[in-house]
């Protein structure tokens, strides 16, 4: 009987051991696979609350931060308003890192914000309203929100895209692979116990032959 099957496996005891040995690190990889996909699955729906946290308060930032510019266009007027907007140099910048949470690199945002001068601020307060001053610190708390919302967000669309990667992989090993490797083992083990039995009634027909051969000789 050919030893070949499909392919190219040869049905062999070496080989039923090296694939033995290959199930064995595939399901290691299987469940370290899991326990990364649980982990990150934690990450993930702690990410998603964080975003309806955020979004509450920066609806609320964002509410707070046009009720106090429209009391300073009240008071001051469209034309002042536009004219302390042309004064006021550009205060804000957005550094990105990242941070790794289980081999996965998600972003991680700072906003910078440039300080008022040492006296006063970039335009004269004689001339403006407090309201101009509430508004403009409450849109500063409404940007920091957007960076932190845009942050999570980030990272949820990571997790994601991460999570669905590894349950594709989990998903393969789990049902494809392993699977494929047992049936051969099986295929294999059969094969050899197939060879085994022929051998033996090979042997057993021998010993037969040469016994009743033996028989036959005409004792001298």
């Amino acid at each position: 009987m050919s030893t070949e099957i499909i392919a190219g496996v040869h049905a062999t005891r070496a080989e039923m051991l090296r694939l033995r040995r290959r199930v064995q690190f595939a399901r290691r990889g299987h469940d370290l696979l899991v326990e990364k996909r649980d982990a990150l699955l934690l990450h993930f729906f702690e990410a998603i609350r964080n975003i309806t946290a955020i979004r509450e308060k920066l609806v609320k930032s964002l509410d707070e931060a046009y009720k106090e510019f429209m009391r300073a266009q009240l008071i001051l007027g469209s034309d002042k308003l536009l004219e302390v907007s042309y004064s006021v140099p550009e205060r804000f910048d957005i550094t990105e890192r990242t941070r790794n949470v289980i081999g996965v690199l998600l972003p991680f945002f700072e906003l910078n914000i440039k300080e008022k001068p040492e006296k006063g601020w970039w335009y004269g307060l004689s001339d403006t309203s407090a309201s101009l001053d509430n508004a403009i610190k409450t849109m500063e708390n409404t940007l920091k929100l957007m960076v932190e919302l845009a942050e999570v967000e980030t990272a949820v669309k990571r997790l994601a895209e991460v999570i669905t990667m590894t349950k594709r992989r989990v998903n393969a090993l789990e049902k494809v692979i392993i699977p494929r490797l047992e049936n051969t083992i099986r295929f294999i083990q059969m094969h050899l116990e197939e060879r085994a039995r022929e051998d033996f009634f090979r042997l057993k027909r021998i010993k037969a032959i040469h016994e009743a051969r033996r028989v036959e000789i005409p004792a001298t």
